[in-house]
């Protein structure tokens, strides 16, 4: 029953316009390299009850191990992109390799999912996967605000590494391989919402700041422009 209703509630989300209220700040968090099992049920779990959707930039292999989690993402309302199949260093690829990377993911993916953005391990860009991600019809997401999470068991660390400095139109990198990391982005959203910032997927940000979103284009945040959308 309560995966029905998110998705009742999701498809009712999706249907709605986002619009900017006045003074209000949006940010939006990322999670690289799952899904991981445990600890993106218990993020999944954290969410749900705090109302609040994320992008995922998920890995083909993992998605592989793990399809039903990746069809309760989609089903809540979670936004889906690629992370390559193989985490491997996109960078070094040829553009053949990097096309079946997504392509191969692709096919794992949820009926009905459509990826915008592709970020490539460790934001590592060249000609070739710009050139890929333009023929695919996606865009490269990157981030302004990296705790290194992966790097670290501290949970205030992350938590103060994220939230000294966040503003309006950020993109913030986390991931949900560890337990520190999914307490510190649940510890983050509370303080966030206590802050009166809206967490949104990052298509919702580029929506609200009001940007066109380019295939083969790079982008690490979404800060509000003139003109926007109020």
């Amino acid at each position: 029953m309560r995966r029905i209703l998110a998705l009742l509630l999701s498809a009712t989300f999706l249907v709605l316009p986002v619009r900017a209220a006045e003074g209000t700040k949006y940010v939006a968090l990322t999670f690289d390299d799952g899904p991981s099992g445990k600890y993106t049920r218990q993020l999944l779990d954290g969410l749900y009850d705090r109302g609040v959707k994320a992008t995922f930039l998920l890995c083909g292999y993992r998605i592989k191990d793990y399809p039903d989690i990746t069809q309760r993402i989609f089903d809540e309302g979670h936004e889906i992109g690629y992370h390559g199949y193989s985490h491997n260093n996109m960078k070094e690829m040829s553009r053949r390799t990097i096309a079946a990377e997504i392509v191969d993911t692709q096919a794992l993916l949820p009926e009905g999912c459509t990826p915008v953005f592709l970020r490539p391990p460790g934001g590592c860009c060249s000609d070739g996967v710009r050139q890929v991600a333009e023929a695919r019809q996606l865009a490269i997401l990157n981030w302004s605000v990296d705790p290194r999470d992966w790097a670290t068991h501290d949970t205030a660390a992350i938590e103060k590494a994220v939230l000294k400095n966040i503003k309006d139109g950020d993109i913030v990198l986390l991931h949900d391989m560890t337990a520190s990391s999914v307490r510190a982005a649940l510890d983050i959203v509370d303080t966030l919402l206590e802050e009166d910032f809206e967490i949104v997927t990052v298509s919702e940000l580029a929506k609200v700041h009001n940007v066109s979103i380019r295939p083969g284009q790079v982008y690490t945040s979404f800060p509000k422009k003139e003109g926007a959308v109020k």
